[in-house]
């Protein structure tokens, strides 16, 4: 196994075993939305549906990019795949540079050939690869060998900084993004792993052409407590990670500024969802649907069923708060108003 192979199963087991949150709140129990006991509706008139990249999701739900690049990764995938071409969700991959290094571990990734039915499935690529060689070329790769519908181009300095064989040349990243984006043939999208985006982060992206922005805020799970986790005891690195473990901006935050900054381009909330309740949250903040990555994961390691069953637990929370909150639709949830609890 590959040093980038085996930084996979690492990044799996930690998730899994270690106490890698950031100890931060997301922000959303501080917020609630505002109750109608005379919502005028039934409960069957609510319809969860969303339009999303020109793709129709049966709900609001994209499952955030993970994993990828290992045999186990593989499994774990295509486990979520399946059952997201089930419930009619997005999936995004995990990072594929793993592909560009070692095209074998292409089949990880390559999960609609296991669920030809998903309707929406995002390859993603570290932004700052650019600076490290990654070609145009390359990004069509990722994208058609997977059969994608389009990519992510993920932001983690941070991250980066405290992993121990981090990639962390990120001068001139902007003007390169923007070149990139604009010779591909597909949509572009860009997130951050956790430690969110800021007001000033948001207005420098919304000059990219960019199809969507995920807002992947501190609340979560922690990339610098992860990686921290990953380093020698002790070290510098694991220091920081421990240190910086919440560094960022709180996910209810992160999604403001990304709908201030793209007022007319979908808003993907994330960072901390674990319930319907934070995304429906999320949607009246701002976003047009949300992510979420490890609850996901903790479900998929277990089994197939045990994902559907939490799928299910969540839609069906996610339907009684439109229903309670006279939303008929996500379209009208974004109008709920947004209480402080």
């Amino acid at each position: 196994m590959s040093q980038l192979q085996q930084r996979k199963d690492d990044h799996l087991r930690i998730c899994l075993e270690e106490e890698v949150d950031s100890g931060t709140t997301a922000g959303f129990a501080e917020l609630r939305l505002e109750y109608d006991a005379l919502p005028e509706i039934d409960l069957d008139d609510v319809d969860l549906s969303v339009e999303f990249l020109g793709k129709t999701l049966k709900a609001p739900i994209l499952i955030g990019s993970m994993t990828g690049g290992s045999d186990w990764a593989g499994t774990l995938n295509v486990r979520i795949a399946r059952v997201a071409a089930k419930f009619g969700l997005g999936m995004a991959l995990g990072s594929q540079r793993a592909m560009l290094k070692h095209p074998d571990t292409t089949r990880s990734f390559a999960v609609r050939d296991e669920a030809p039915e998903l309707p929406l499935l995002l390859g993603n690529i570290g932004a700052v690869q650019l600076n490290y060689g990654v070609t145009h070329n390359d990004l069509n790769t990722l994208v058609e060998s997977v059969k994608a519908d389009g990519l992510f181009f993920h932001l983690n300095p941070l991250q980066e900084a405290i992993q121990p064989e981090g990639d962390t040349r990120f001068k001139d990243l902007l003007s390169k993004m923007k070149e990139a984006m604009e010779a591909m043939p597909f949509p572009c999208l860009v997130k951050e792993v956790g430690a969110g985006i800021s007001e000033r982060s948001a207005r420098k992206l919304a000059q990219l052409p960019l199809a969507a922005i995920e807002a992947s805020g501190v609340g979560g799970t922690s990339w610098a407590r992860v990686e921290g986790y990953r380093a020698e005891p002790n070290s510098s690195f694991a220091t920081l990670g421990e240190r910086l473990k919440g560094f960022g901006i709180p996910t209810t935050q992160a999604i403001q500024h990304c709908r201030n900054a793209f007022p007319n381009r979908p808003v993907i909330g994330s960072g901390g969802i674990r319930t319907g309740t934070d995304v429906a949250l999320s949607i009246a903040l701002g976003a047009d649907i949300a992510a979420l990555a490890r609850p996901v994961l903790e479900a998929a390691s277990q089994s197939e069923e045990a994902l559907e069953q939490f799928f299910h637990s969540l839609l069906h929370e996610l339907r009684v708060i439109c229903f309670c909150t006279g939303a008929r639709n996500i379209q009208e949830l974004r109008n709920v108003r947004v209480l402080r609890a």
